[in-house]
């Protein structure tokens, strides 16, 4: 390897110390991986990485993902000494309040960090989704001759990253998909927080990545610079598999509790912080210590990322100029820009009193937009046909090597990396922390699909892109009891309410087609969250919006469906998804009895919570105290829109198998069960007190 040893070693150890005293000053963190990963580290980020540290948002560098996030110190060395937005006084208060550099790292809090990563096995699918998304738009969008696209994915793994199910869904689903821009360096300390990996975690890790269809190398010193340097090599030349590169390194390199869980998620303490700099040859002072020939080093990736860019955008302004249309359709890509007709050909239902389910009206309005909204792109989770998110006519992302029958898409589309349609085969978790990656990535509007009941096994990346502001869209269909003889396996109960205890996530439920195709309106719309659109199985009425509010207003979250031509309700009806029709048929019923009712469809609380008090008492003025909500889910939260004195029908125990209509006679989710609920409520007002 180029460079002088000493000078190599120099570097290396101004990582390694940076992190220790972090961890130290903090007295809180993680200080075992950056010392024994630190090398593997130093040959990538000088080496390989492509990246500017001037703009970290370079739509052309290369994508690095700590998925070990526990060792952020190690990252937020990297990112200090490269020159990074991130100044030394924020790495001295690690941990602390208002710091750039957080326990973990976190997206859009620190420079350079691609994806939040701690929950392990998260980065390593991420990774995944960033790697899927840069052969998409390579296939899509490289003109002959020219190759804008062309960039690659890195990953840090570590022992419980490759434990996680999550890792394996998504290394499955990689090697499948031949995604040779895609290498992992394992820390394979075989150390984990607890005790040694022999306790838990005896596996031939390599044999099990090259069942999956991986390149692998193992290098056997996580201190041979030299062999990791070739190793990464080996894995740039290798075009069609992705790469996991086995690097033996020693947890804790140089501490006196080098090789024990100790090492792991405990600062060292003063004294052994001391015993590994003089074990190391470190200077014992001062703490944070940037020799300044090595922070020269470093910065030449400053200067060497510039002229990166520079010649990338040269690239891409002569791509354009030979491609016009491609390349002006793949600049609006890299700046996350909607094509300002993307919703034009959106249908409007007209009022039928069958309808059709909100998961038909889904599929229908995804492919009225997708041939205008190239962006749109992913899959689902093996159910497709159930879920009705294809994708027609627009291909199945999948290697396009081989012919023949192997290569006919699902949708008659075919194989090849500009297919939009994203197979994820029964893998939900992957699915969710995937769609994250294509998010981070940018130029893509992800999306995912599966049954509601099984958002339990995607809840993990769901909300890490909460916590990110990541847009992906999740559709998750059989919402409800109501999807009758699967039973209650499949039957979702509280799986609303614990999606709706997530900050910073839109939870929509829509009640009709109309509401549907504004819901995905809203989906594709809001940027800066996730989104989940709630949807049945079974048929909806197309409600009759000459005589109701307009479908338009799921915009706020809640509205006004229906007053029956009162100036002033004495009753309101809540309802969201399937049973807003059934409300509209109650209130039918109580009107007869003279009862002055409101009905009002909320689709969506967040939407709703997030109205100025005036426009939320519109729609619930707080003067009306008798309020039933009717929902088929938990009861859990809808007190806070009924009150004290208002009812709420709900379903508080397991579903069962049967027939739809007999599940939802027997759990009370009739006009007279609603009925009875709301003269319940009146008469507990009306009583004298």
């Amino acid at each position: 390897m180029d460079g002088d040893t000493q000078q190599v070693r120099q570097d290396i150890d101004t990582i390694r110390f940076l992190a220790v005293d972090m961890v130290q000053q903090a007295n809180s963190g993680h200080p075992g991986m950056p010392l024994g990963a630190a090398p593997m580290a130093w040959v990538l980020w000088t080496k390989w990485l492509r990246h500017n540290p001037a703009n970290p948002h370079w739509f052309g560098r290369d994508r690095f993902v700590l998925s070990a996030g526990h060792g952020s110190a190690l990252l937020y060395a990297l990112l200090h000494l490269t020159g990074y937005d991130l100044p030394l006084d924020e790495i001295e208060r690690f941990r602390q309040w208002g710091s750039k550099a957080p326990g973990h790292p976190e997206r859009g809090h620190t420079a350079g960090v691609e994806v939040t990563t701690g929950p392990l096995g998260q980065g390593l699918a991420n990774a995944v989704g960033m790697a899927i998304a840069e052969a998409q738009l390579a296939a899509t969008y490289n003109g002959d001759g020219t190759a804008p696209i062309d960039h690659y994915t890195w990953a840090i793994v570590s022992d419980g990253d490759l434990m996680e199910g999550v890792a394996s869904e998504a290394a499955s689903l990689a090697g499948h998909l031949r995604l040779g821009k895609l290498t992992c360096l394992y820390d394979d300390n075989r150390v984990t927080l607890a005790a040694g990996t022999d306790i838990a975690f005896s596996e031939d890790r390599a044999a099990r990545f090259r069942a999956y269809g991986w390149h692998t190398v193992e290098v056997p010193d996580g201190n041979d610079v030299a062999a990791i340097d070739a190793a990464l090599a080996e894995a740039r030349a290798e075009t069609t598999r992705p790469s996991l590169l086995l690097v033996r390194t020693h947890l804790g390199f140089g501490s006196p509790e080098q090789d024990s869980f100790k090492a792991h998620g405990s600062p060292l303490g003063v004294k052994d912080v001391l015993a590994t700099k003089r074990a190391l040859g470190w200077p014992e002072q001062p703490d944070f210590l940037i020799p300044p020939d090595s922070l020269q080093r470093f910065r030449a990736a400053l200067d060497h990322g510039a002229a990166q860019e520079a010649t990338w955008t040269a690239g891409i302004a002569a791509h354009a100029a030979a491609h016009p249309e491609l390349g002006a359709a793949l600049d609006a890509r890299m700046r996350n820009a909607l094509p300002p007709d993307w919703a034009k050909d959106i249908p409007v239902f007209a009022a039928d009193a069958k309808g059709l389910a909100t998961r038909e009206a889904s599929g229908k309005v995804m492919n009225a937009i997708a041939p205008r909204l190239p962006a749109l792109f992913g899959g689902s989770a093996d159910l497709d046909p159930s879920t009705k998110t294809a994708l027609k006519g627009l291909g199945d992302f999948n290697p396009p090597a081989g012919s023949g029958d192997d290569q006919q898409g699902s949708d008659g589309g075919g194989w090849s990396y500009a297919g939009r349609n994203l197979h994820y085969g029964v893998r939900e978790h992957a699915m969710g922390a995937i769609a994250n990656g294509l998010a981070a990535h940018g130029g893509f509007i992800a999306y995912g699909a599966t049954f509601l009941i099984f958002s339990d096994y995607m809840r993990p990346p769901i909300r890490l892109a909460a916590l990110s502001g990541l847009h992906v869209v999740h559709v998750f269909t059989h919402d409800s009891i109501a999807l009758g003889e699967d039973g209650p396996t499949h039957q979702p109960v509280e799986q609303l309410a614990s999606l709706r205890a997530i900050p910073n996530l839109l939870v929509i439920r829509p009640a009709d087609a109309n509401e549907t195709a504004v819901a995905w309106r809203v989906a594709i719309e809001t940027r800066d969250r996730p989104v989940l659109l709630v949807l049945t199985r079974q048929e909806l009425p197309t409600l009759d919006r000459t005589t109701l509010g307009s479908a338009d207003d799921l915009r706020q979250g809640a509205y006004v469906l229906d007053d029956g031509g009162a100036s002033a309700p004495e009753l309101i009806l809540i309802g969201t998804g399937s049973e807003v029709p059934l409300i509209l048929q109650a209130a039918a019923v109580l009107r007869g009895e003279g009862r002055a009712v409101r009905c009002v469809s909320m689709p969506c609380w967040e939407l709703f919570d997030a109205l100025p008090q005036a426009e939320r008492d519109h729609v619930l003025p707080p003067v009306v105290r008798a309020r039933v909500a009717v929902e088929l889910g938990v009861a859990q939260g809808w007190q806070r829109y009924v009150g004290d004195a208002g009812g709420i029908i709900s379903v508080d125990r397991f579903g069962a198998s049967a027939p739809a209509e007999v599940l939802l006679r027997e759990y009370g989710f009739t006009v007279e069960a609603v009925c009875a609920k709301a003269r319940e409520v009146l008469a507990s007002l009306d009583a004298p007190r």
